[in-house]
């Protein structure tokens, strides 16, 4: 009999599970896939060394000092900053939009204080943006906002901007200085070797079962422990009684080349509709530090596609929303079950959130505990 079995080895069931053996309880994680790590599993492309994420790149960024100390106990970080490049209308511009991409746009040479009145001007009044499109506008012109975010989106999303709710286009930051770092977080890198290791390690003394679903046994997995903690797409687990919540996938196409560099960048982006993929990665960016890898390159391209069988991103339309409520209301009702993650939650969280969230949830269940 386990305390604790865990459904999931990203990294919301890996540090659930890392804590709670940690603190003496027992616990077994199975895992439907045939690794550890979840989205976040990276290997060493063969012929290159460059190490790859399977499922799209992870940028690790963090403004909690807290987080920062934890995830570096399991890993030595680089220190990559994050910088993104957009190709649009046949030229490249630096995203996010910054002082260098409104003076290219514009053909004109503003500096940081006229560059703020000159997007003012730009940008009708829009009291209480609802949607996406509405909010992206008034952070940045309509001009701007067709070029660069349009596009992009309703390939990413496959549905009209006014339809997706205003907080997707805030994690994109604006700005009129030449700053063109992706992410203003305190704390950023890539682990060193990739994420796999971490997982590793966090796992490193908790039994885990691959290739196995859980719902091919669900009653079973079930009665071996006191507790479950689910970390699958929620909508799933309630065996869609309430109808299937929308997400969005990925199909990647990983090309090895017999180049030094094929972009320059880590990421290109690729805002033009017209353009199938939404982005080009090339690994070999993140670590630029190392000097062993000179045996080409490789590039991934980014599809994306509905699969209900790989649910990465949640959509989070109206009628999801109202949909979700449902289904929260069913995972109340679930006493013995700890929903945790982005798919169990049906939010985008990044990983720093996901760490946090899963601490918190360990601290809160062995503090329950102390006090009986």
């Amino acid at each position: 009999m386990y305390d604790f079995v865990v459904v999931g080895c990203g990294f919301f069931g890996a540090v659930f599970a890392y804590e709670v053996k940690k603190a003496g309880k027992k616990v077994l994680v199975i895992e439907k896939r045939d690794h550890i790590g979840g989205n976040c599993f990276s290997y060493n492309h063969p012929g290159t060394g460059v190490n790859v994420h399977r499922y799209g790149p992870h940028i690790f960024h963090t403004s909690s000092e807290k987080i920062w100390k934890y995830i570096n106990s399991f890993a030595g970080f680089n220190n990559y900053r994050h910088r993104v490049l957009t190709t649009a209308a046949g030229k490249v511009y630096s995203l996010p939009i910054n002082l260098a991409t409104i003076n290219k746009f514009y053909n004109l040479t503003l500096s940081p204080d006229e560059a703020g009145e000159f997007l003012k001007s730009r940008i009708p009044v829009i009291p209480s943006p609802q949607n996406l499109e509405e909010k992206a506008i008034s952070l940045i012109g309509r001009e701007l906002y067709e070029v660069f975010i349009k596009g992009y989106t309703i390939k990413q999303w496959d549905c009209d901007p006014r339809e997706l709710p205003a907080e997707v286009i805030t994690r994109l930051p604006v700005r009129t200085t030449y700053n063109d770092i992706y992410y203003d977080d305190d704390y950023q890198g890539m682990p060193i070797g990739g994420y796999t290791p971490i997982f590793e390690k966090l796992l490193k003394d908790v039994p885990v079962e691959l290739k196995t679903d859980f719902f091919e046994k669900r009653d079973y997995w079930k009665s071996l422990a006191k507790m479950l903690v689910y970390t699958g797409p929620i909508d799933r687990y309630f065996n869609y009684c309430y109808g299937k919540l929308r997400w969005r996938s990925c199909r990647f196409e990983i090309e090895k080349m017999q180049l030094n560099d094929y972009q320059g960048v880590g990421i290109m982006n690729y805002a033009d509709r017209e353009v199938p993929h939404t982005r080009i990665v090339e690994p070999k960016h993140f670590y630029r530090e190392r000097t062993d890898l000179s045996q080409g390159t490789v590039v991934v391209r980014e599809y994306p596609c509905d699969d209900q069988t790989e649910p990465y991103y949640p959509v989070r339309l109206k009628t999801d929303q109202e949909m979700l409520a449902k289904y929260q209301k069913a995972e109340s009702q679930e006493r013995e079950v700890i929903f945790g993650g982005r798919l169990a939650e049906y939010k985008y969280y990044n990983m720093d959130q996901v760490i946090f969230r899963a601490l918190e949830q360990v601290g809160k269940l062995l503090k329950q505990n102390a006090s009986k």
